[in-house]
C-alpha cells in the first residue's frame, strides 16, 4: 500500500500522488510499488470501511447527504461487479484502495473524489486488514473446530482399543487410541482459542480516522466508525494505528503453533501407515502411487502438511523481520506484510481441510496396535506399582526390582512380561504372587489409569461425553 498524504482522489487517469511529479514512474518501479494483485483480496473489507467513513462523514456534516447516498450505492454497485468478476483490476492503479475509489468516481462523478476526505491509505489500510485479519481468524478457527469433531468421533469409537505410548519414540506403556485422539482435540482447542483471541485482539481498536499518522483536522466521529466496523473503540494513538502489525504477527504465530500441531499428527500418520508399525491404512482417496514401485501407498498429504508448517512458520519470522527494523510509523515494507499472511492463511486452511479429510478415513489395525503395545515390557511399571501397593515397597526399590526381572525376561527372549513364568519373578522378589503377574497384560494396565486426564476406557468415554457436550 502506498504512503500519501494527499486526499485526491483518482480520475481522468491522474494518480494519487501525481501533482507532485512531473514524469510516470518507471515499469519496473511501477511493477514493484504495485500490490493490486495481491491485496484484491481485501476489496470486501475496503468497501465495507468505505461505506462506514462515508456515513460518518455524512452525520458530520463534512460531506452532503446526498454525496453520501451516491458514494453507497456506487460503492454496493462496484462490490457487485467484483462478485460477477466484470470488475477490471488495473496495476497501474496499484492498490485495492485506489482501484476502487477511481472505479468509483467513474460512476457517479465528483461525489467520489470526496470519499477519501479525512482519511489516508495508511489508517484504510490497517483497518482493512485488521478487519480481514479478524474474519480469517475466526474462519481459521471455524475449520480447527470441525477437524475437532471427527477426532473426538474417531476417538468415540475406539476408547478401548490398546497401543503403544511413546516417549523418547521407545516404548512406554500402553495407552487407548481414543486417548491419544483426544490429545490432538486438546491440542487444537487450545489453537482455536488462541485464533480466536488473535480476532479479539485486531478487533479492539479501529485505526480508520488516524489518516496519514497524526490524526486530522476535519471534525470526524471514530466512535462511530469503529463501533459500525465492529470495533470496541478508536485507536488512541495515531501512530501506533498506522504503524503496527502485531494483530497480523499474533495471528501468523498462532497459525505456526496450530500447524506445529498438524504436522505432529501428520507425522504420526506418516509411521502409523507405514509397514513397519502397521497401524493404520489411509484410504485411497488420501494417497498416492509411486512411479516405478507398484507396491507403494504413500502419505502425501500428511508430508505436505509438514512442509507447510514450516512454510508458515517462516511467514511470520518474515514479517516479524519486517517489522522490527522499521521505525514509526508507515514504511513501504508494509506493502509485504498482506502476502505472507494471505499466504499462510490460505495453507493453512488447506491444511486443516486435509488433516479432517485423513483422519475420517484412516482404518486402525486393531491387532497390530496391540501387540506392538504388548512388546518392549510396557508393563512393567504396572508391576512396579503393584510392588509399592501390595507389598508396601518404597517405589525406587519397587523400580529396581522391576528392572532387574525385566532384564531376566530380556535375557530369556520373553518378549511380554506377563509371558514370564512365575518362577522367575519369585526368584528376585519371592513375595510376588500370581495375582501380580496376571496383571501384566496390556488391558489391565491401561485401564487401570483411570485418574482424571487418563488413559483408561472409561475415562476416555468421559472425555469424549465432555467434547461432545462443548460442541454442542
Amino acid at each position: 500500500m502506498s504512503n500519501s498524504d494527499n486526499p485526491q482522489s483518482p480520475g481522468g487517469g491522474q494518480q494519487m500522488w501525481g501533482g507532485r511529479f512531473s514524469a510516470k514512474p518507471d515499469q519496473a518501479m511501477q511493477a514493484i510499488n504495485a500490490s493490486i494483485d495481491i491485496d484484491k483480496r481485501l476489496w470486501r473489507e475496503d468497501i465495507e470501511a468505505s461505506l462506514a467513513h462515508a456515513n460518518m462523514l455524512a452525520a458530520r456534516g463534512i460531506i452532503t447527504q446526498q454525496d453520501n447516498a451516491a458514494i453507497q450505492a456506487g460503492l454496493e454497485q462496484i462490490a457487485a461487479e467484483i462478485v460477477q468478476g466484470t470488475f477490471q483490476f488495473s496495476r497501474e492503479l496499484e492498490d485495492i484502495h485506489l482501484n476502487i475509489e477511481a472505479r468509483l468516481t467513474e460512476r457517479i462523478g465528483e461525489a467520489g473524489k470526496r470519499l477519501h476526505t479525512a482519511r489516508s491509505r495508511n489508517d484504510q489500510v490497517a483497518t482493512d486488514f485488521k478487519l480481514w485479519v479478524m474474519r480469517a481468524s475466526r474462519e481459521a478457527g471455524d475449520g480447527l473446530r470441525a477437524l475437532q469433531k471427527i477426532l473426538v468421533k474417531r476417538a468415540d469409537d475406539h476408547t478401548d482399543w490398546i497401543m503403544p505410548g511413546f516417549t523418547h519414540m521407545q516404548t512406554a506403556q500402553p495407552v487407548t487410541l481414543g486417548h491419544h485422539l483426544l490429545a490432538y482435540v486438546s491440542m487444537f482447542e487450545r489453537d482455536r482459542v488462541r485464533l480466536i483471541g488473535a480476532a479479539l485482539e485486531a478487533a479492539w481498536e479501529c485505526p480508520l480516522g488516524a489518516a496519514a499518522l497524526a490524526g486530522t483536522s476535519y471534525p470526524i466521529d471514530r466512535d462511530m466508525t469503529a463501533d459500525a466496523l465492529g470495533f470496541h473503540a478508536p485507536a488512541s494513538n495515531s501512530m501506533d494505528a498506522v504503524g503496527s502489525r502485531d494483530f497480523a504477527l499474533a495471528a501468523l504465530a498462532n497459525l505456526a503453533i496450530a500447524s506445529t500441531h498438524l504436522s505432529r499428527l501428520a507425522e504420526e500418520i506418516v509411521l502409523w501407515t507405514s509397514p513397519q508399525f502397521a497401524f493404520a491404512s489411509l484410504s485411497d482417496a488420501w494417497s498416492t502411487g509411486s512411479s516405478i514401485m507398484p507396491q507403494k501407498r504413500n502419505p502425501d498429504a500428511a508430508e505436505l502438511i509438514r512442509a507447510k508448517a514450516a512454510r508458515i512458520g517462516a511467514d511470520f519470522a518474515a514479517l516479524n523481520a519486517i517489522v522490527q527494523k522499521l521505525p514509526l510509523t508507515y514504511a513501504k515494507d508494509l506493502q509485504e506484510d498482506k502476502a505472507l499472511t494471505f499466504a499462510s492463511f490460505d495453507e493453512f486452511e488447506l491444511c486443516v481441510t486435509a488433516m479432517a479429510g485423513m483422519a475420517e478415513t484412516l482404518r486402525f489395525n486393531r491387532e497390530a496396535m496391540r501387540e506392538a503395545a504388548a512388546r518392549g515390557y510396557s508393563t512393567a511399571t504396572d508391576l512396579a506399582d503393584w510392588l509399592v501397593r501390595e507389598l508396601k515397597v518404597p517405589f525406587r526399590e519397587a523400580h529396581e526390582i522391576t528392572g532387574r526381572i525385566v532384564a531376566r525376561a530380556e535375557a530369556m527372549g520373553v518378549r511380554e512380561l506377563g509371558l514370564l513364568p512365575l518362577g522367575e519373578f519369585q526368584e528376585v522378589e519371592p513375595r510376588i504372587t500370581e495375582t501380580a503377574r496376571a496383571l501384566l497384560t496390556v488391558e489391565n494396565s491401561a485401564e487401570s489409569r483411570d485418574s482424571y486426564g487418563g488413559t483408561a476406557p472409561q475415562r476416555v468415554r468421559e472425555q469424549v461425553a465432555r467434547w461432545k457436550e462443548m460442541f454442542e
